[in-house]
């Protein structure tokens, strides 16, 4: 038996996360895999996944752990210590984007959750590599994962300043400079339009509304939508626009890869292990929007670029499919 420990909170108006998607996908597959926690408040969540690994400590071959870098890297300490008091092999998925801030600032606990991992998977190169840095050695790779049969890839033969951006709305994602590319756009005589997708997670959101009320530009604000419902929203719109301070691999680029939407994202994180700029996308520098202004205009009058990106990314999120990436959690998780 498996147990995955991570936030299910997307019942509670928020962001589905890689507990919701992979440990479906994983159970499909026929693994017996437990998942936890859906409690909303944050200290329930904790005692429920404390609880759930005690209770099922005497079945369990693993536990698999989402660790971010925020205030819930502390459920990964708390769990891989109950996971050592039993002697239960713990797995963490290395999610947070700033996980190298914990490494400096927490070493200790740090040193607890990985040095004692049967093995630590991280979805990007990016953190894997830093993880190197830092001495840890019992790393693999395996990539974040979409199922690309969802994911109609929509041929944008010239493109229109349509945009796209889709997140939660959280400072570290920078939501404000999507609202200052379109103005930037609209002083420059370019029709523009922006469709903002995303549960409200903190002060970002009302701070975003306020800006785009000042500057004077109109902007759809859809709230959370499913997969699905915002897969079938992009057809309506042109390139896809990533505005992150700190980021990892995020899976929204990838479906935006895999639809056929040229990207135009910050060069953060593990942005660049992902994206490769001028080939299957454009990289610019973080809170700049005179650069993102400058390569969306570069889309509107290339269409040949537009074609080398959007093909060349599709090929790229092919390698991210589901029917790629499982193998290599077969032969993780398969117990001999």
């Amino acid at each position: 038996m498996i147990l995955y420990v991570g936030n299910i909170i997307s019942g509670h108006g928020k962001t589905a996360t890689t507990i919701e998607t992979l440990g479906k996908l994983l159970q499909k597959e026929g693994f017996d895999i437990r998942l936890t926690s859906n409690k909303k408040n944050k200290i329930l969540r904790l005692f429920d996944m404390l609880w759930t690994v005690f209770k099922l400590r005497k079945k369990l071959d693993y536990v698999l752990i989402d660790t971010y870098s925020t205030t819930n890297f502390l459920y990964a300490y708390y769990v891989s210590k109950l996971c050592i008091r039993f002697k239960i092999k713990h797995i963490p998925i290395l999610h947070g984007g700033n996980l190298e801030e914990r490494l400096k600032h927490s070493k200790a606990k740090s040193d607890l959750i990985f040095k004692n991992a049967h093995v630590n998977v991280s979805p990007s190169m990016f953190l894997k590599t830093v993880f190197e840095k830092y001495g840890y050695t019992n790393l693999i790779h395996i990539p974040n994962n979409v199922e690309l049969a969802e994911y109609p890839f929509k041929y944008r033969k010239q493109v229109k300043a349509k945009l796209l951006w889709v997140r939660s709305f959280a400072e570290i994602y920078n939501p404000q400079l999507a609202v200052e590319v379109v103005h930037g756009l609209k002083l420059n005589g370019i029709e523009a339009s922006l469709c903002m997708v995303g549960p409200k997670k903190d002060a970002s959101f009302e701070k975003t509304k306020a800006l785009a009320k000042e500057l004077d530009v109109e902007v759809k604000f859809t709230g959370k939508l499913s997969k699905h419902e915002w897969i079938w929203l992009s057809a309506d719109y042109d390139i896809f626009i990533n505005t992150t301070n700190f980021d990892n691999t995020p899976v929204s680029l990838i479906e935006a890869m895999a639809l056929g939407m040229p990207i135009v994202s910050t060069n953060v994180g593990g942005i660049s292990y992902l994206i490769e700029d001028q080939k299957d996308g454009l990289l610019v520098k973080p809170n700049t929007s005179k650069e993102m202004i400058s390569q969306i205009e570069n889309l509107i009058d290339s269409p040949e670029l537009v074609q080398k990106l959007t093909q060349n990314a599709r090929t790229k999120a092919e390698l991210f499919d589901w029917e790629v990436v499982k193998a290599q959690w077969k032969e993780l998780l398969i117990v001999r």
